[in-house]
């Protein structure tokens, strides 16, 4: 059964760095561990990589369109590959979890988040797997009381100490991988979640 997973970012060097970016990086670490290279793709609007999980197909993908239109080039690449949506993950960064966080999870809302938005108008529903990894929020900052844009904030380089804690949790990710791909998701989060 062939498999998907999609990091969620912006192209160019600009945003190479930004908390936005955080699907990317998880993408190249993963790539790097199976020694896969990306390659740009246009009918699938992105970067894609082909690799090997115990004999299957596992298909890596970071979209060349901004965010907000992910779901073109997720949805190019599933229908090609007649891929449902049972068989891809998602990996993004999320608002409402701290830095050092990360949670699986099956379905739900978008939860403002523009690139899930689109993912789900181009596949039909919203029953796609989600790896969240934690950026935190603007709100937490400490900082001269005064609230920082949401989108200024996603797209800014973190602090070198968030930048550690979410490297952890795209480790921790990488490594409740294996239980997922192989069908045990329950063992997956269990694992994961039990990092904090």
């Amino acid at each position: 059964m062939t498999k998907l997973i999609v990091g969620l970012g912006n192209p160019g060097s600009e945003h190479e760095h930004d908390r936005h970016n955080a699907g990317f990086w998880f993408v190249d670490a993963l790539a790097k561990q199976l020694g896969a290279r990306f390659e740009t793709e246009k009918r699938f609007q992105g970067k894609a990589a082909k690799a090997k999980w115990e004999s299957e197909d596992l298909w890596l993908l970071k979209p060349d369109t901004y965010m907000n239109l992910s779901g073109q080039a997720v949805g190019a690449l599933c229908r090609f590959h007649k891929i449902g949506p049972e068989n891809l993950l998602v990996v993004q960064d999320e608002l409402d979890l701290k830095p050092g966080s990360a949670r699986l999870k099956l379905g739900g809302g978008t939860g403002g988040h523009n690139g899930l938005k689109d993912i789900q108008a181009h596949l039909g529903t919203p029953n796609y797997w989600r790896l969240r990894l934690g950026i935190g929020h603007p709100r937490d900052l400490a900082g001269d009381g005064r609230p920082m844009d949401v989108a200024d904030y996603v797209l800014r380089k973190p602090l070198l100490a968030e930048q550690k804690l979410i490297e952890t949790s795209i480790q921790n990710g990488l490594d409740c991988l294996p239980l997922f791909l192989k069908g045990d998701s329950q063992a997956a989060m269990l694992n994961l979640h039990s990092k904090d």
